[in-house]
């Protein structure tokens, strides 16, 4: 960069500057670019993973009980793992979070192909202690984007995210099919270990400023990963603990019906394995419109707090929908607004969360976004598990309509309360 701006010999510093700016930037978006490959990649080996559990599951003996069980598992050891690999992202930089997510990845397919009995089933969920790959992905993009701009280069993982839907459970349903679980399980190993090398290659050692990498050293020098004065610190910022209250009120509903959608479209929907990973399909391209094409454009124009009232009311009148729908017609209806309802509320408070606090910690706030999620994932399934076996699917929709409906007027009357004291 220095040769570029001596041959140009300008009297004045700012071609140089710009130069290097533009260098810089162009830069950190080709790292955001591989960053995007990273995530369609893992989504698509999670995805595939999906669409062989549950079967696998059925053949070693599980029940709907019994495999909420193993998703409630899940969702505890994430949760466990997610504030501690968000702080350890800041601390130790990208490059080292993404590799170990990737790695315990591998390790977990690796588990999965040889799991012959109920136990291993439980067992190669243990690696999930560290499998944050979106989340270390989250870091990333949010390190390298202005404050102004993150909302829409978070969408565009969503957009990954549908790719990787789409690939996964087109891929997982149709190996194991043909070529058995265990095949399809080695198949997400490998493309785990090349996500790995991906990450290796060209992901820097850290993506956080000069500035924020000083403050990290300055203030985390005797501190440790497993730092829960970190955590308390963060929610005492201004707003936090309301987002996330609502980030967790709001979106376990949603989160129940997700974890049990496997359960339902085997029992009540009775769909085969490749027919379910085609449904799946059809979500991420659903998904990919809506992140790729819909929510930048929103971000632009709305200010996040009325996008965030607006997700939370669609989503309440897809749960009422989902209470009444009886054939797979009816649920692909209510698929578009749901992942509109979604994708939007997930996003938004994400960004809403990263500004708030200092840039030297949004690794560890993602973290704990990420065990939001883990959360709704641990109580979820037992929970859905309850409610389907014992009151259908009907009550798992009525139940995502009224606890929607209550968050949604809370939010309207704080925000007309605001509007009317900034008019006083």
């Amino acid at each position: 960069m220095k040769r570029r701006g001596e041959t140009t010999a300008e009297p004045s510093g700012t071609p140089g500057l710009s130069t290097t700016n533009t260098a810089e930037q162009s830069k950190k978006m080709r790292v955001i670019y591989v960053v995007y490959i990273i995530v369609s990649l893992d989504i698509t080996w999670m995805f595939l993973q999906f669409s062989v559990t549950p079967y696998l599951a059925k053949k070693l003996g599980f029940d709907t009980l019994w495999f909420g069980y193993l998703q409630t598992t899940v969702g505890l050891i994430q949760l466990i793992g997610g504030p501690m690999f968000g702080r350890f992202g800041d601390l130790f930089g990208a490059r080292a979070a993404l590799s170990l997510a990737c790695a315990a990845t591998t390790v977990s397919f690796l588990l999965l192909a040889v799991a012959n009995h109920p136990v291993l089933l439980f067992v190669h969920k243990l690696p999930t202690v560290f499998m944050h790959v979106l989340p270390a992905c989250q870091m990333v993009v949010t390190d390298l984007t202005e404050p102004e701009k993150r909302a829409d280069a978070l969408s565009k993982l969503g957009l990954c995210f549908g790719i990787g839907m789409i690939a996964g459970s087109t891929l997982g349903g149709n190996i194991s099919m043909r070529y058995g679980e265990t095949f399809a399980a080695c198949v997400g190993a490998a493309g785990s270990a090349f996500s790995l090398l991906l990450v290796l290659n060209f992901i820097p050692k850290s993506t956080k400023s000069e500035a924020s990498r000083s403050t990290t050293k300055s203030e985390n020098q005797n501190k440790k990963v497993f730092s829960l004065g970190e955590i308390t610190r963060l929610m005492k910022f201004p707003g936090v603990t309301r987002i996330f209250l609502i980030k967790i009120i709001a979106g376990l509903p949603s989160g129940i019906f997700q974890v049990m959608f496997s359960i339902i479209a085997m029992d009540f929907f009775k769909l085969e394995a490749q027919q379910n990973g085609y449904l799946m399909a059809y979500f991420g391209i659903v998904q990919m419109v809506v992140q790729g094409g819909l929510i930048g454009r929103l971000t632009s124009r709305f200010p996040e707090k009325s996008l965030l009232l607006l997700s939370i009311g669609i989503t309440a009148g897809v749960g009422l929908a989902q209470a009444y729908m009886q054939t797979v017609f009816h649920l692909c209806l209510t698929v578009t607004p749901w992942m509109f309802s979604l994708s939007v509320f997930n996003v938004i408070t994400d960004s809403m969360l990263t500004k708030i606090v200092p840039s030297s910690d949004t690794g560890t706030m993602l973290g704990l976004c990420a065990s939001v999620q883990s959360l709704v994932r641990t109580i979820g399934p037992t929970i859905g598990g309850f409610l389907y076996m014992n009151y259908g699917l009907a009550s798992i929709g009525l139940i995502e309509f009224f606890v929607n409906i209550v968050v949604f007027v809370y939010l309207l009357y704080r925000q007309l309360s605001n509007t009317e004291r900034q008019k006083e």
